[in-house]
């Protein structure tokens, strides 16, 4: 593969990669940086730019045949490797070598040609949005025609063009040859630590073996970084062909319990040298204390592991199964101490992307967690023993999944639900359920309590339990709680087809019964069943069987006392109270001018998008808001027709402080001194005229001449307000009025 050689000194080219990577991350991994990025054209690194693009589609809803996964520094090592794999460049390359013929040049001049009006009006129809849009993947040899065909379709697309400084920055280093720069060395520290950790994992011996392989399969997503040492240098845990002190070469299965396909591997830190994104980001940190957390949990306790588990998809895919040896406990108290970091594999992991994949979920809604010490945890390793082949997963079947198979792993649900149900009732015969069978944290661990909120096609979870009493809440044991992990994260194969997306999907239907279940346990005996019917309103008895009915059911009453008709509210105040010594509380909006919103209920709600980011410009430093629409349902139990379930006069606005969800929908600027205006506009809203009005006076349009600098302000907040978390936003959902 030929490239133009860089033309300026060493001292110059690192410049000329330093700005054209900052105008990169700026102005356009914020479109280019995910999984959805149009055309897998991923713009956060050296590899994703000269990888280029491809009309291929890894979200696609119609796939009757597995694809061929498309990873970036997973699957291919070599430019040349994409190439074979119908990835075309867009930098200059073999015969195009002229840096103004290059794809990149040519999209970016289009833009200068036909800039995008800037008069903060509704975009134009002309432009197409929407993540399941017909994408134009143009080569280079093609420009011509789609010039003709979408003259207003250059880079950035639908947004204000770049200042002529940021302009130079990209065509100026294509001129130059395309320079780029390796990372830095790690600090000696760091790459002791390095070190220290691959030992760790690669230690000999049959339990060692099963606890990093059980390890790795719940962190393979995670950005890993040294808690007090460097906390923004992230990792990957791979597995790798390579011991440590050698060149890392990942073993590129679909899924991290796949065979490696050798007897000996490695298990390797790989540095990421990839832009964050808030999309991706999962950070975990490793540490002293964190090891010895490890020790505590898997090596200290006496048990005996006889076996490695073998790489059968039967066994891989079944953690009851695979990891049988391995204390429950332990195993729990593991997904616990990070349990936001376990569940954000699920909403941030590739799972999460699409209408119909998060259907499944409310739009917001709590996580609680069944106390380790309680009694159903301590029966737990024996009611899993008894269940371990009803307890098995769609990914079993690989990722060319038959649909026709879905009635067995219902029958199978079906059955470990009775199971379970007969256990909790022998359990809980002599002794009712109470708060202390809640998690409390251990009095330290702000994991104890989390929130999910809903984003129509995308999801957050944070830690605390934010905004008013939600429609539903969850109570995870551990095999619920590692069921779901299993399910959609280490099974979920993104590039499955149709038969095995759909599977977890529905899968996922049972397990949110199960954790609604648990809920339900709590409550009076004679509100569980009558709370039930309003979450499942226009459903057959058939799925009401699933949460409190004919498969799932409990007999014993409740151990608390309740004082009104509608007792879940109780609950909530009294969960909320048992976690208060850890509950996270910066989203939390407290008295500001803001406060008022979060009483808003039905149509005015409905009219906002799902999210809103707000920036209160002050004299003091500027403060940040998100505004999410909770959107009411009849159900959430049915695959499809989902706006036919909506009930906008149920809907909900939850208003927290800082940034919560990777896709916001609109932006708003507001003066301080216009905030009153502002919340008496939105608290006004009637009708579709009046939501333009109030976009009109205080919203940031995509195409407001305003757009960049407000996108800059928030990017540069973020990293303040969330140093680990944080990432750069993505612009694909970005509403056009």
């Amino acid at each position: 593969m030929v490239m133009p050689l860089p033309t300026s000194s060493p001292e110059q080219q690192v410049l000329e990669w330093q700005a054209a990577k900052g105008t990169f991350d700026r102005r356009c991994v914020v479109c280019h940086g995910c999984y959805d990025a149009p055309c897998q054209l991923k713009l956060s690194s050296w590899d994703g730019i000269a990888r280029g693009a491809t009309d291929a589609k890894v979200y696609d809803t119609t796939r009757l045949r597995e694809a061929k996964p498309t990873r970036l520094n997973i699957d291919e090592s070599t430019v040349e490797g994409w190439r074979a794999r119908g990835f075309f460049p867009i930098l200059p390359e073999n015969e195009q070598l002229d840096p103004a013929r290059s794809l990149i040049t040519r999209m970016l001049e289009l833009k200068r040609e036909n800039p995008l009006p800037l008069d903060s009006r509704p975009l134009s129809k002309s432009f197409e949005l929407g993540l399941d849009r017909e994408e134009s993947c143009p080569v280079a040899g093609k420009f011509d025609e789609y010039r003709r065909d979408h003259p207003t379709w250059g880079m950035p697309y639908a947004l204000p063009g770049l200042a002529d400084a940021d302009h130079q920055a990209l065509t100026g280093w294509v001129a130059a040859g395309t320079p780029h720069q390796p990372l830095a060395a790690l600090a000696p520290e760091v790459e002791q630590s390095v070190a220290r950790w691959e030992a760790f994992f690669n230690a000999p011996g049959l339990k060692e073996q099963v606890v990093s392989r059980y390890i790795y399969e719940h962190l393979f997503l995670g950005s890993l970084y040294f808690e007090g040492l460097d906390e923004q240098t992230f990792f990957r845990l791979v597995r790798s062909h390579t011991p440590s002190g050698m060149p890392i070469v990942e073993i590129p299965t679909r899924r991290p319990y796949e065979d490696p396909g050798q007897p000996t591997f490695f298990y390797r830190l790989q540095r990421r040298d990839d832009t964050r994104l808030y999309k991706t980001q999962i950070p975990y940190p490793l540490s002293d204390a964190r090891m010895a957390r490890y020790r505590e949990l898997f090596f200290d306790p006496p048990y005996e592991v006889t076996k490695v588990p073998g790489y059968r998809r039967e066994v891989a895919s079944n953690p009851f199964e695979a990891f049988a040896e391995l204390p429950v406990g332990s195993r729990y108290r593991f997904m616990l101490d990070d349990a936001q970091f376990i569940m954000a594999g699920f909403i941030k992991g590739p799972v999460c992307r699409g209408q119909v994949a998060l259907n499944v979920i409310e739009d917001r809604f709590w996580i609680l967690f069944l106390e380790p010490d309680s009694p159903l945890i301590a029966q737990e390793a024996q009611l899993l023993a008894q269940s371990q082949e009803d307890l098995s997963l769609p990914a079993e079947m690989g990722s060319n999944n038959l649909l026709v198979t879905w009635r067995q792993y219902a029958k199978k649900e079906e059955r470990f639900l009775q199971r379970k149900s007969d256990y909790l009732n022998a359990i809980y015969s002599t002794g009712a359920m109470t708060q202390q069978q809640i998690w409390d944290g251990d009095a330290r661990n702000d994991n104890a309590a989390l929130t999910v909120t809903r984003h129509f096609d995308s999801a957050t979870v944070v830690k605390g339990l934010i905004g008013g009493d939600p429609k539903t809440a969850w109570v995870l044991d551990y095999s619920l709680f590692e069921r779901i992990h299993y399910l959609l994260v280490a099974g979920y194969d993104v590039f499955g087809n149709i038969g095995h997306q759909l599977q977890s999907r529905m899968y996922m239907d049972f397990l949110r019964m199960e954790g609604e279940f648990n809920f339900l346990t709590f409550l009076p005996s004679e509100r569980r069943k009558p709370l039930m019917e309003s979450w499942y309103r226009d459903t057959d008895d058939e799925v009401k069987d699933h949460v409190y009915g004919k498969f799932a059911f409990y007999d014993q009453q409740t151990g608390l006392t309740f004082q009104t008709a509608t007792p879940e509210h109780e609950l909530f105040e009294m969960f909320r109270q048992w976690v208060a010594p850890v509950l996270e509380r910066k989203h939390e909006l407290g008295e500001d001018a803001l406060a008022p919103l979060s009483m808003l209920r039905g149509k005015q709600a409905s009219l906002l998008a799902e999210i809103s980011f707000v920036e209160v410009r002050k004299a003091g430093g500027d403060a940040y808001f998100t505004l999410l629409r909770d959107s009411a349902h009849t159900n959430v139990a049915h695959l499809f027709e989902e706006e036919e379930r909506r009930v906008v006069a149920e809907d909900q606005l939850t208003v927290l402080r800082g940034f919560v969800g990777a896709y916001p929908n609109t932006l708003y600027s507001v003066a301080e001194a216009d905030v009153p205006a502002f919340v008496a506009a939105v608290t006004a809203l009637d009708s579709d005229l009046a939501y333009t009005a109030l976009r009109d006076r205080f919203g940031v349009r995509r195409t407001d001449p305003r757009f960049w600098d407000l996108s800059d302000r928030m990017h540069a907040a973020f990293p303040r307000l969330e140093p680990l978390e944080s990432g750069l936003f993505d612009y694909n959902r970005l509403a056009a009025e």
